[in-house]
């Protein structure tokens, strides 16, 4: 009974997330805003998917197969969506209104300063 019960209520946390990250992705204007969008709510909605499934099967080979699933999940998806977001740097795709990617010459810059203050 208590069982089905977080069963249930880890679907609808896993159904809740994924539908708000697919509405985010129709609606939101730009591939960094969409990449936020379905890389954030979706991981929570599927690890919650996955963690009712070990729930619902227990620690045999079902339930390791669903822990397994989420470690490669949190694994895959950060570095996929930090791929699409320089991907998309490269090819000049715009961030919007005043946002700017750092200035690659400032940050060796402020690495070398830090460097030289190490050293005194």
């Amino acid at each position: 009974m208590i069982r089905d019960a977080l069963v249930i209520a880890l679907i609808v946390v896993g159904v809740f997330f994924l539908t708000v990250g697919t509405i985010g992705m129709l609606r939101l204007p730009n591939v960094y805003n969409r990449m936020h969008a379905t890389s954030k709510p979706t991981t929570l909605g599927t690890a919650a998917i996955f963690l009712a499934g070990f729930a619902y099967f227990g620690p045999g080979s079902e339930g390791l197969t669903a822990l397994i699933g989420m470690v490669f999940l949190f694994l895959t998806v950060p570095t996929g969506a930090h791929m699409i977001a320089r991907a998309a740097e490269k090819i000049g795709v715009p961030f919007l209104g005043s946002v700017t990617w750092p200035d690659e010459s400032a940050l060796i810059e402020d690495r070398d300063d830090d460097a030289e203050r190490s050293d005194d």
